[in-house]
């Protein structure tokens, strides 16, 4: 194996009734989990989306609301697929920008409080495009000479993006093939969120990156239009979105002023 593991590396893949991180739901999910000693664990689930399957997304991935109806809910895997991740990297093909932002949607949704705490992401794709600028059937061609069979099925896909990144390894001596080298190369911008709606700038401060306000620092628009808060935990955008926006918001709030410095008096007290 050309991977080098600290920790279990996940390889994951999604099939969704469209594109839509806030709206869209999932059909289809398998994982592949890679363990430092070279084992792999895998398995794959058809889930029912609950909303129809329109017949766009059924003509890419084969999935038809027939196919889904008998198929267990998102709400009732998450549980078992929050169990399969825990402590796990996280990679994928696009991953980055779309696979953990719905996952972390659908995990969210299903009161799972799913987050990337301690977890670093590799997007396959990432690498791919930097490097060769191709598609993952393409990709598939190029880097390990096989034609990819059963193309958009989540279990295919998610194989050959982990044989896709092992030749990725091997290829590019000034790769890496630890997961924190891996995972900085195939980033494109620090994210706050996962959705890419709030990053993070030079000084590690959020920011907007959309609307009137794409560029301006979080805290200065919740300070100067408190109402812009409201407004987006209101409006459509990814769950995760909006509990990174409360985050921010209860860091600046003036009662944990309060007892921030309330608990410094007490420290104080109790010292003298």
């Amino acid at each position: 194996m050309n991977l080098k593991l600290s920790k279990p590396l996940v390889f994951f893949d999604l099939e969704t009734t469209g594109v839509q991180i806030a709206t869209d739901r999932i059909v289809e999910i398998s994982i592949l989990k890679v363990y430092p000693n070279g084992n792999k664990e895998s398995r794959t689930w058809l889930v029912n989306p609950e909303i129809k399957i329109p017949k766009e997304a059924s003509s890419i991935h084969g999935i038809t609301n027939e196919k889904v109806v008998n198929e267990p809910k998102f709400s009732e895997l998450a549980p078992v697929i929050n169990e399969m991740i825990k402590g796990c990297d996280l990679a994928g093909f696009n991953s980055n920008r779309f696979d953990i932002p719905l996952l972390a949607e659908e995990m969210l949704k299903a009161g799972v409080d799913f987050n990337m705490d301690g977890k670093k992401a590799v997007d396959v794709q990432v690498i791919f495009h930097k490097k060769e600028q191709r598609t993952l059937s393409a990709g598939y061609q190029f880097y390990c000479g096989k034609n990819l069979e059963n193309a958009h099925s989540a279990e295919a896909d998610t194989l050959a993006t982990y044989e896709i990144l092992e030749a990725q390894i091997a290829r590019y001596d000034d790769l890496g093939n630890d997961v924190d080298t891996l995972s900085e190369y195939s980033s494109h911008s620090k994210r706050a969120d996962f959705a890419g709606f709030i990053l993070l700038d030079e000084d590690n401060e959020e920011i907007f990156t959309f609307g009137k306000y794409r560029g301006r620092k979080v805290r200065e628009v919740l300070r100067d239009n408190p109402g812009y808060y409201s407004w987006m935990q209101n409006a459509d955008f990814p769950m995760y979105t909006k509990k990174i926006l409360t985050q921010i918001k209860e860091k600046m709030s003036p009662k944990k002023q309060v007892n921030t410095l309330a608990d410094l008096q007490n420290k104080f007290n109790k010292k003298i």
